[in-house]
């Protein structure tokens, strides 16, 4: 039998060597996808690095709940919450369970894909990164893209946070966020959105604290909103306004 691969020492910008990845998968309503995407996550190569799954249920009512409950896995920590708060919220109690030395939030929809892990922690590993983006937007990166109206939002809401943090992303709102751990204690633990301000929320504080981002190209199967997609429009106002807010008034 081959030995498992002896964990790299992805030196990263505070001079010392990842050892452990955290994936933090905020759920709601995925009763279709998260069995698929914990196999996928679970299957995923990090460099051979220890991998820890922090899984939070936002208090999904479709049936989600009932198959993490018998779900049983010692690589997965699954945290079921009793009243449904939002994406920015789930995060944060994945955040607080985090012990990873790099942390990566993944989504549960399965329109972003974890064998692409070893792409966005390659900054980390050449020490030009506390912060990578997996960009949608990347020249000739896309397998499969948006629908005209999410992309036409995406990239509004990336240029008007880039006009506002003096940052050149071509995807702000993306979901592959990976950041150090340092990063995780001196801002993501510390964010006040409950819903769909974290993007704008966690991209004005790192600008503000001048950490360095990466983007990163990244593949993308969206789905729509018969299909389960939680964005609407409603969520797109939210957006806007946590681009404000936490810019120009916090």
């Amino acid at each position: 039998m081959a030995q498992a691969p002896e964990p790299l020492n992805l030196k990263g910008s505070q001079n010392y060597s990842y050892q452990k990845v955290s994936i933090v998968v905020p759920v709601y309503n995925e009763k279709a996808t998260i069995l698929t995407l914990l196999d996928k996550v679970l299957d995923a190569p990090v460099f051979g690095l220890q991998k820890e799954i922090i899984l939070v249920d936002d208090a999904s009512v479709d049936g989600t709940r009932e198959i993490l409950k018998i779900f049983s896995d010692p690589r997965v920590k699954i945290v079921l919450k009793d009243k449904n708060q939002g994406k920015g919220s789930a995060l944060h109690d994945g955040f607080l369970s985090a012990t990873g030395d790099v942390i990566i939030i993944q989504d549960a929809d399965l329109e972003y894909d974890p064998n692409e892990y070893e792409s966005l922690l390659s900054p980390f590993l050449n020490d030009k990164a506390d912060v990578v983006y997996g960009s949608r937007y990347l020249k000739n990166n896309l397998k499969a893209g948006p629908k005209f109206w999410h992309t036409f939002f995406n990239k509004a809401f990336s240029a008007f946070s880039n006009l506002l943090t003096g940052l050149r992303l071509t995807d702000a709102q993306t979901c592959y966020k990976i950041f150090n751990q340092k990063v995780l204690n001196d801002v993501a633990k510390n964010l006040s959105a409950k819903r769909f301000g974290f993007d704008p929320e966690f991209t004005a504080k790192i600008a503000k604290k001048g950490y360095t981002i990466v983007e990163v190209p990244v593949s993308y199967y969206p789905r729509t909103s018969q299909a389960g997609k939680h964005m609407n429009f409603n969520s797109q106002l939210e957006t806007f306004w946590s681009l404000i807010k936490y810019n120009l008034l916090s």
